[in-house]
């Protein structure tokens, strides 16, 4: 089998997903376009070369429908040659396109794949696809009678049932802040993030490269003054003992932003003289209870440990998507993670989530975060809607 490595990361710094927002004036082809013409660029690559790009979006409509992997290579000057497709795994969209593109390669099926993703919030406001329609069908609502309910309630859920209060999230909220204030002042994202363009609505352009989501100044207390969100009468109704705390502030903001990564077998990288700076070690993807929907970057975890014949204690350090506070914090609690090893650069809460970009945005901070502190494993996993989540190990090499 050969083994599938990662040669480079980049993404575009997050912008926040509302009209106004740095990268509101981007189209979301355009996003991914400019990732993808730098990812090729600074490898010196001919995009020839690619055998497939595989995208990761998760409303694919309007703007972001009609494969818009495909029209984003398309855009970035690749030959028509080259093919791509664009998946939805939800939130690890295109964590599972790393997957494919790395299993492709271990398969001897590509000596050369892009995986990326990108989500325009702004754009394509949250909820887009599903207006007026109803997506789970008959079946699915005679299986769950009491009906599903959205990732915010789901979070609270998670919340009340480990017993997290309304401090503890919002100072694991600040933290991530903190943490990823510190880090963009060390420069520590400088080796991730390629400049975009960015149209205004008076027709100047700017180059964005900071993270618009993120705010060093963010408190404890300043986020205590934020309302819930999600305890409409309907759900305080049904879910009468539960103590709604999930915020704005504890919450990732919705976001506008691309990434890709470049995965070859090693073969393809030691001809074209590049240097693989990691390779996938073990992957999973599980599904879980679409109720709570949100715990299963657990059973992932705990899957993806058991094949790569690891303890969480090898791990140097762990990437859990901050979708929501409650999420990292019982993932950490269930694992016995060691918190200084979790989101050591910030996480979703201050860096966004831009949906589908978001899988391989968390894997180019991680390759970066073990090659500035010499660690040898890293893990990602991804809490996904409907009750799905994928896990990855990787290992610097």
């Amino acid at each position: 089998m050969n083994n599938a490595v990662i040669v480079d990361v980049v993404r575009s710094a997050s912008g926040r997903g509302k009209p106004g927002g740095a990268l509101s004036g981007v189209h979301p082809v355009e996003l991914l376009a400019t990732v993808l013409r730098s990812l090729i660029t600074r490898n010196d690559l001919d995009p020839g070369r690619v055998d497939d790009v595989i995208g990761g979006c998760v409303q694919q409509v309007g703007e972001q429908s009609a494969n818009i992997t495909r029209y984003a290579l398309l855009s970035a000057g690749f030959p028509e040659s080259v093919p791509a497709t664009t998946v939805d795994r939800q939130c690890g969209s295109s964590q599972q396109a790393a997957h494919f593109a790395a299993q492709g390669v271990m398969a001897g099926a590509y000596d050369i794949v892009i995986a990326c993703g990108v989500e325009s919030m702004s754009r394509i406001p949250m909820g887009t696809p599903t207006i007026g329609q109803d997506p789970q069908g008959p079946g699915v609502h005679a299986r769950y009678p009491e009906g599903l309910v959205n990732q915010g309630v789901s979070a609270e859920l998670i919340a009340q049932k480990w017993k997290f209060d309304r401090e503890t999230l919002d100072a694991f909220a600040a933290a991530s802040h903190q943490r990823a204030a510190t880090a963009a002042a060390a420069g520590a994202f400088d080796n991730e993030i390629v400049a975009v363009a960015a149209p205004a609505p008076d027709g100047t352009t700017s180059t964005h490269l900071v993270d618009q989501t993120m705010r060093a100044s963010t408190t404890v207390e300043g986020l205590a003054g934020l309302k819930p969100s999600f305890g409409t009468e309907e759900m305080r109704a049904r879910f009468p003992d539960v103590d709604w705390k999930i915020t704005p502030g504890n919450s990732s903001p919705l976001t506008d932003a691309a990434s890709a990564a470049l995965i070859m077998s090693e073969q393809a990288a030691s001809k074209l003289n590049l240097r693989p700076r990691a390779r996938f070690h073990a992957f999973s993807v599980v599904g879980d209870d679409p109720l709570l929907m949100l715990t299963g970057p657990i059973p992932a975890t705990q899957q993806v440990l058991a094949r790569a014949g690891l303890a969480i204690g090898d791990i140097d350090a762990y990437e859990v998507n901050e979708a929501f506070a409650p999420v990292p914090l019982a993932w950490a609690h269930e694992l016995a993670a060691d918190p200084a090893k979790l989101n050591p650069r910030g996480g979703a809460i201050a860096l966004g989530h831009a949906l589908g970009a978001s899988g391989t945005r968390l894997l180019g901070t991680l390759v970066n975060y073990l090659e500035a502190n010499g660690g040898r494993y890293g893990l990602q996993t991804m809490c996904e809607g409907g009750g799905m989540a994928n896990a990855t190990i990787i290992e610097r090499l």
